[in-house]
């Protein structure tokens, strides 16, 4: 299996997992401007943390949320190897030996593979570089600086550095 399948409900897209849309009134009797806006959800702060991996379950967890986060892991394997980039997929079998993740290195064109069974830990190493840039943050930097005043101001992204 590959893909975001795993623990998720297929019917609903990505971006609709962790959200959904409950209103008190009902359905029928909701506004087009209510049912446009939807509520966010909180992500954790991964950024620096390097949990345990003691059993099956942990390794599993822990690299769907490396999966999810946005930044460079550091995975340390275990013949004490460390490979730091970016996990962009995984691939999860029925035993750990058939289940692996696979990196993009900074400078490199290299993807390596790596078997679940031969991660010894993992380090949520790198920035996570849409922290604090949900959409609310940006709409409110935007008025803050009309309030100042300043003219010729737009909504533009930030660079990635």
């Amino acid at each position: 299996m590959s893909g975001r399948e795993t623990g998720r409900d297929p019917a609903l897209p990505h971006s609709a997992q962790a959200v959904a849309y409950k209103s008190s009134a009902g359905a029928a009797s909701a506004s087009a401007d209510d049912l446009e806006v939807v509520p966010g959800f909180e992500r954790e702060n991964l950024q620096g943390w390097i949990p345990q991996l003691a059993t099956e379950a942990d390794i599993r967890t822990v690299i769907e949320k490396a999966f999810d986060y946005r930044g460079d892991v550091t995975i340390t394997r275990k013949d004490s190897k460390e490979i730091t980039g970016y996990l962009f997929d995984r691939r999860a079998g029925p035993t750990l030996d058939s289940s692996v993740v696979r990196l993009m290195l900074a400078n490199s064109t290299d993807r390596p593979s790596i078997p679940y069974s031969g991660i010894a830990a993992i380090a949520f190493t790198g920035r996570d570089t849409a922290a604090g840039k949900s959409y609310e943050a940006w709409v409110k930097k935007y008025w803050e600086k009309r309030a100042k005043g300043e003219k010729n101001i737009s909504i533009e992204p930030e660079a990635l550095e």
